[in-house]
């Protein structure tokens, strides 16, 4: 699986997981899904840097 293929399936779970707080009305209040929606945007920012990052050390090494 590769990176892009990964954060794309964490993206679209998020999303879900998202929307299903959005439609449960048993006590979420707004806040807590803002709150919940922006710590996901940083994980997955975080996850697409570090997979960048590595990616580009990777190409980096000389393997011969």
């Amino acid at each position: 699986m590769t990176e892009l293929t990964c954060l794309r399936v964490v993206a679209i779970q998020a999303w879900r997981r998202l929307q299903t707080l959005l439609r449960d009305q048993r006590g979420y209040s707004t806040e807590a899904v803002v709150v919940t929606a922006l710590l996901v945007a940083l994980a997955l920012l975080a996850v697409g840097i570090i997979t960048a990052k590595v990616i580009s050390k990777a190409n980096s090494i000389q393997t011969g």
